[in-house]
């Protein structure tokens, strides 16, 4: 007999997403005198859409790390136990087989039932496997900025302060598609007044980030999930003077060490290389421009334009090759950007003669299957 296909775990979902609070309103209520201590039913609409995208969803390497590095937090919080598992997974399957009348046969609950609880396990071991943190914490967007055709910024303030620090990264998620989380790595440094900011390159066919980019609005919410350090942020036991090659909205996490390096008046030389192909690519020049002449005792910002032949030569050539012009023995050496950025690097700055010990390159999770593993630096899309 052939075994159910996965997909037909999707158009299940899928008639569940439009009515999710309604729904989450079925399953808290299935769960509510059974689960101890009780899951907040504030946190239940959340909490179902997110393990019903984990079971159901078909969602790549990174996506799916970044929703268990969203949910794992909660799951500890609420201090679940495999032993809870079979709880939720019949509240689960009774929620989306209320909800998706026309496409439930009892094929797909079997289905659901076996992945329901793979996907409680995987929760599980990743809260072995990673730092413990407080459950996930709204945010209100409170500015937004195109600041270019496909990137726009995005100030959050969350309800409670988000311990982060300069290069960490966070898993995000919009209502308008809720249990769908994306990293994102804030382009500050801790501020006074708690908020982040986040750049947003639109991907096309993405689940959050059009979304985002696109629709989001002044006043409307976001979730943002426990801040892990991801291979950007700085070592505070190493010195040396750096440079920082960014590709893309990579400029955030390098930016954000630049203003950490601001704040805490750290001597250390800083060459920050941003690479697009043509000048209206070139996206923040504005605070780039100040940054520099506010710091330009240790801070030099260079443009790499790859498609832009009216710039003065200097400024022209792909990000690798300016940054290796502009590199310096003792420096340590930040990349980050687009994966295929993070493949290119991975193979040409070794060969150039960067010492491993002092080449910091962001992991992009297209290479190893998810396994509940400690999250590293992320795909933002």
């Amino acid at each position: 007999m052939t075994p159910p296909n996965l997909n037909a775990l999707g158009p299940c979902w899928e008639a569940v997403i439009p009515c999710i609070h309604r729904a989450a309103n079925h399953f808290w209520s299935t769960l509510a005198d059974r689960l101890h201590p009780r899951l907040p039913e504030r946190d239940a609409p959340l909490f179902l859409a997110t393990l019903g995208h984990l079971t159901a969803g078909d969602d790549h390497h990174a996506g799916r790390t970044a929703l268990l590095a969203a949910l794992a937090p909660t799951y500890q919080h609420l201090r679940i136990q495999p032993h809870h598992h079979p709880l939720i997974v019949d509240a689960l399957i009774a929620t989306v087989a209320r909800h998706a009348t026309a496409t439930w046969t009892p094929e797909t609950a079997s289905l659901w039932q076996r992945r329901s609880h793979h996907a409680l396990s995987l929760t599980h071991r990743a809260t072995t496997r990673i730092a413990t943190g407080p459950a996930w914490t709204p945010a209100e967007i409170i500015g937004r900025d195109q600041a270019a055709d496909t990137i726009t910024i995005l100030t959050l303030r969350p309800h409670h302060r988000l311990r982060h620090e300069a290069g960490q990264a966070l898993p995000v998620t919009t209502p308008r598609q809720p249990g769908a989380w994306r990293w994102y790595f804030p382009a500050n440094a801790p501020r006074p007044d708690g908020t982040i900011e986040l750049h947003i390159r639109a991907i096309t066919g993405g689940p959050v980030s059009p979304l985002l980019a696109h629709h989001a609005a002044i006043g409307e919410q976001v979730w943002l999930g426990t801040p892990y350090a991801m291979g950007l942020a700085l070592d505070p036991n190493r010195d040396g003077d750096l440079l920082l090659a960014a590709g893309g909205t990579g400029l955030a996490p390098l930016r954000a060490i630049v203003e950490h390096l601001a704040a805490t008046r750290a001597r250390r030389r800083v060459t920050l290389v941003v690479g697009a192909r043509t000048m209206p690519d070139l996206y923040d020049s504005v605070t780039l421009d100040k940054l520099q002449t506010t710091h330009d005792d240790w801070l030099t910002v260079v443009p790499a334009l790859s498609d832009e032949p009216f710039v003065e030569p200097a400024a022209q050539g792909d990000l690798l090759t300016l940054a290796l012009a502009h590199y310096q023995p003792g420096q340590h050496l930040y990349v980050a950007g687009p994966p295929d950025l993070i493949t290119h690097a991975r193979l040409r700055l070794p060969a150039a003669g960067i010492p491993d010990n002092r080449l910091h390159l962001a992991e992009t999770f297209s290479r190893t299957p998810l396994a509940g593993a400690q999250p590293k630096t992320p795909r933002q899309d």
